[in-house]
């Protein structure tokens, strides 16, 4: 098949840094090229792919500088996406709505994936007027404040089997990684830690919304626990497996409906437990006892971490292979492709009197 990508411009295709999305996107793209499929990746001029890549903006968006309506980018993108529909069978949308009047109007055939979260009251209206429009959630928890939406399916997000080198070695520390702000409960993570006298690295990203938070809450208490808490800032991909494969679990006490949680599959690609609140997607991506323990609050997550080297860290990688790799993932898209493209193909009905 012919595949347009479009990705968000905020951040590369793969980040340098932090980026879920963005980097859902790569794992995706070069994954469909590697089953035979021709993609072709509208995105920003930085990413690096083995697509052919239409490069939007010269930087992302987030450490590019220079763009102060972000909007304008992605409504040129849609533009010129939709100038060259005849060359595509497909094009697979990867942020919310800005396409959908016009790839609708004209009939294109393409599929939304909604990455982020839908408990917003003002996309209710917008997906009540676009309900033909085909969405893809990343997990079933997701849908859940827009049942009505036309959902078509649900695919997990997937990484490269060789992206993360597991470790089947007792781990060191706990470890916490993503973002620095409320709903992640890095808070949360430094009292569990201290509670349960475990050391506790911290690698996330601060975003400018979040930096009272940080001065407020978080700061304080990693001054407060200095001897036991280590705040280690945002790192790459390249260190990612030996952050979270020496780690001997991932907390992730969560304080929102997560749409997905990539670095929760992260962490069970390096043979890492995760403790997780039950929040969002974690009960569809955690097996409890398997790839880690679901836990209802911080007295119970105290309990996990005294527990957590019962599990067998190469039994958590094999949850990762068999649910989570990326192989997995495009096959789903492609079967969701081909569904879209034998709808468009298909004649209208014809009613006779």
């Amino acid at each position: 098949m012919k595949i347009a990508q479009l990705a968000p411009l905020a951040e590369a295709v793969p980040p340098k840094l932090y980026g879920g999305t963005e980097r859902v996107v790569s794992y995706l793209t070069e994954e469909l090229i590697a089953q035979g499929h021709e993609v072709t990746l509208f995105a920003s001029g930085d990413s690096e792919t083995a697509a052919d890549l239409v490069p939007v903006v010269p930087r992302a968006l987030r450490l590019g500088g220079g763009i102060r309506d972000p909007i304008a980018p992605h409504v040129y993108m849609v533009e010129i996406v939709s100038r060259r529909a005849a060359e595509f069978d497909l094009i697979h949308v990867h942020f919310d709505h800005l396409h959908l009047p016009l790839f609708r109007h004209r009939g294109l055939p393409f599929l939304t994936t909604l990455h982020g979260r839908l408990d917003m009251p003002e996309l209710r209206p917008l997906f009540e007027a676009f309900k033909d429009a085909p969405f893809v959630s990343i997990s079933n928890a997701q849908r859940a404040p827009l049942p009505s939406a036309h959902w078509i399916g649900t695919v997990y997000h997937g990484l490269p089997p060789g992206l993360m080198s597991p470790s089947y070695e007792p781990g060191r520390y706990l470890a916490f990684l993503g973002r620095i702000s409320p709903e992640k409960g890095p808070e949360r993570a430094i009292r569990i830690a201290a509670e349960s006298g475990w050391p506790l690295k911290i690698a996330a990203k601060i975003d400018r919304v979040d930096v009272d938070y940080w001065e407020a809450v978080v700061r304080p208490l990693l001054q407060s626990h200095s001897g036991l808490v280590e705040y280690v800032g945002e790192i790459s991909d390249r260190e990612k497996s030996a952050f979270l494969g020496g780690a001997a679990a991932l907390l992730f006490p969560i304080d929102w409906p997560e749409p997905f949680g990539l670095v929760m599959i992260e962490a069970i690609a390096c043979g890492t437990p995760v403790i997780a609140f039950p929040r969002g997607s974690v009960p569809e991506i955690i097996e409890p006892g398997v790839s880690g323990l679901i836990v209802a609050d911080e007295k119970e997550a105290v309990a996990a971490v005294a527990r957590i080297g019962q599990l067998d860290r190469v039994a958590v990688r094999m949850a990762f292979e068999r649910r989570f790799t990326a192989q997995r993932m495009a096959k789903d898209y492609v079967r969701l492709y081909e569904q879209i493209v034998r709808e468009a193909a298909r004649p209208p009905l014809t009613l006779v009197a």
